[in-house]
């Protein structure tokens, strides 16, 4: 029996060893077929350091940048156009869009940087980058990364479309691409996205199904210390803004405002038809999201008319916002649109909207010894200041932390006492005091141009439109051909064109009395802080500071007790230029009205030299 059980045992040894075999040898073809599948057809006797250096070779291939001095990037449509301020590099980035030639329409997916400091464009090509698309978003984050999320692709006759729903993160720095693989938003275009501390926060957009669109407003935010997303749930009972893409979402202290969009709304069985939005919303942030909500702005004072294909950009206390188009009447047939190239800007805090108009250049009258001298004047008061209250450096003899707006630079471009030419979905953006504007769409009938165009606008002056480029010879030659359709038919149409004229001028009459009405009826803005000095008409940002630099750095000493010497006067400086953005509406106010009356600049006696009487 022993014997038995013992020849059992054995036999069932080897039937396993036999098994263990078997699989041994399957697990080894597999491995090899997998391994001739994807590329590596490698013997098993391979050095696994050469193995390792090729795979390292090829990844690097992978990830390597391509990078070309261009004149311009290629004209495109529904891109982003970010600036970013990283350790001194400052870069306007243009990533994505897409081009209709008339027949099929081309997506993009490479990366433009404009150097605004050298004033020159690079193209980076990387076979790591995202997929081609357009309408996507992407914000920048003063830690130094660009968070980009979502977009559209479609096939070359836009017979089918396809919304993304991937994040990626660019290095400013390096202009490297990586891809967070973790669960976020669902798949959108249209979206927008803004920061909060250590949040990118992204709301709103649509996703297109082909037999109806439908529009969102779920609010989520993207942590960039842990690379998660995670979405904002309101109570049942909180009231939200209704669901938009083509908003304006613009970062604020306390959150972020929420202005305007469009949707689509029922329209009878199985239809739709657009909304352009004029509402107004506060997202007030909490530290704990979950305790975030928003509160709805009500209208005061003057308001934009409705529009859409415009997003304001933040700049200082304010969202400026430009161009954008609305659509008179819209049916199957006809479509009656009306196009802006206006500037408007939207104070946060005070939740007024104003126009802004550009003014003439001002010849530059300073003389330099003049500026020297009285650069001196204030920094000896300065460091009298720091010295009375032993707060001065030992080797104080920097020179005040300010802006020389008056520096003269050398520029060779044009610059126009006129806005650019009407359009909407221009891409824009502010860096420093810059308002830079880029392409944009114009339609004339059934024809879209895509205006191939890049300018900027200094918002401390509003001197004129610097132009780096602009090519609107499509749209030039459609005007001519215009213009001589409508000389053939003056002839017989003459009487009935000066009714309407008639008609037109008495309905713009009325719409100008109801405007000066309205803006008799707006009050002044109200200043918040009565007690700090007021900038002048005309008056710098430079001058300003000159004038009362000594009052903001007796603040600065008081509201920071442990800092010193150039500490102080840079601390100074920053609530100096705080305070002459914070007046800046009520200040052009004021110089518009005088220049109405003839009034360009205002000039200040020095009383401290002997006046002769003539």
């Amino acid at each position: 029996m022993a014997k038995k059980d013992k020849k059992s045992k054995e036999a069932k040894k080897a039937r396993m060893a036999q098994k263990n075999e078997k699989n041994n040898k399957k697990a080894d073809e597999k491995l090899k077929k997998l391994s001739k599948k994807a590329g590596d057809d490698l013997e098993d006797d391979m050095d696994l350091d050469e193995l390792l250096k090729q795979l390292a070779l090829e990844q690097e291939k992978f990830e390597e940048i391509h990078v070309d001095v261009v004149d311009k990037p290629l004209k495109r449509l529904n891109a982003t156009l970010v600036a970013s301020n990283t350790n001194g590099r400052r870069e306007l980035v243009l990533f994505g869009g897409e081009v209709n030639t008339g027949q099929t329409v081309h997506f993009f997916n490479d990366l433009n940087v404009f150097s605004v400091d050298s004033k020159t464009w690079r193209r980076y090509v990387s076979k790591n980058a995202p997929l081609p698309r357009s309408s996507h978003a992407m914000c920048y984050h003063p830690s130094g990364i660009f968070v980009m999320h979502g977009g559209e692709f479609s096939s070359p006759k836009q017979s089918t479309f396809h919304h993304y729903s991937d994040t990626w993160i660019l290095d400013s720095q390096t202009k490297e691409w990586a891809k967070v693989d973790v669960k976020g938003p669902p798949t959108r275009s249209g979206h927008r996205m803004a920061c909060w501390k250590n949040y990118v926060m992204l709301y709103g957009g649509f996703r297109d199904l082909g037999s109806h669109t439908t529009y969102l407003n779920d609010l989520w935010l993207f942590d960039i210390t842990t690379y998660k997303w995670k979405q904002v749930e309101f109570p049942t009972s909180h009231t939200v803004p209704d669901a938009r893409s083509g908003h304006s979402f613009l970062p604020t202290e306390f959150g972020a405002i929420i202005y305007g969009g469009y949707c689509k709304v029922k329209a009878g069985k199985g239809l739709q038809k657009g909304k352009i939005l004029t509402d107004c919303w506060a997202l007030n942030m909490k530290s704990d999201p979950a305790q975030s909500r928003f509160e709805r702005r009500r209208k005061q004072g003057f308001q934009p008319s409705p529009r859409v294909g415009c997003s304001m950009q933040h700049h200082k206390g304010r969202g400026l916002l430009f161009g954008g188009v609305f659509d008179y009447e819209e049916t199957e047939e006809t479509l009656d649109s009306e196009f802006y190239n206006s500037l408007l800007s939207y104070n946060i805090e005070t939740n007024r909207w104003y126009t802004l108009s550009l003014r003439s250049a001002k010849k530059k009258t300073i003389v330099k010894k003049e500026k020297v001298n009285r650069d001196r004047e204030l920094e000896d008061m300065l460091n009298s200041i720091l010295a009375k209250n032993n707060l001065a450096d030992d080797d104080d003899e920097e020179k005040p932390e300010q802006e020389d707006e008056e520096e003269e630079e050398e520029e060779t471009l044009e610059v126009r006492n006129q806005m650019p030419h009407a359009r909407f979905n221009a891409l824009t953006c502010v860096l420093d005091d810059n308002l830079y504007i880029y392409g944009g769409m114009y339609e004339a009938g059934e024809q879209e141009y895509n205006l191939d165009s890049f300018y900027s606008v200094d918002l401390s002056k509003l001197d004129g439109v610097k132009v780096f480029w602009e090519d609107l010879s499509e749209l030039e030659r459609k005007d001519a051909e215009d213009s001589e359709d409508d000389d053939d038919d003056d002839d017989d149409d003459d009487e009935d064109d000066d009714e309407e004229e008639q008609t037109r001028e008495v309905l713009v009459a009325e719409e100008e009395e109801e405007d000066e009405e309205e803006a008799d009826e707006e009050p002044e803005i109200p200043d918040e802080h009565p007690w700090l000095p007021h900038p002048k008409a005309f008056e710098s940002l430079r001058a300003f500071y000159l004038r009362t630099g000594a009052d903001f750095l007796t603040w600065a000493i008081s509201q920071n007790p442990h800092t010193r010497g150039k500490h102080l006067k840079t601390k100074s400086f920053e609530l100096c230029e705080t305070r002459w953005w914070e007046r800046r509406e009520a200040v052009q106010i004021e110089e518009d009205s005088l220049e109405e009356s003839g009034v360009t600049d205002v000039i200040e006696k020095d009383f401290s030299k002997g006046q002769k009487r003539r």
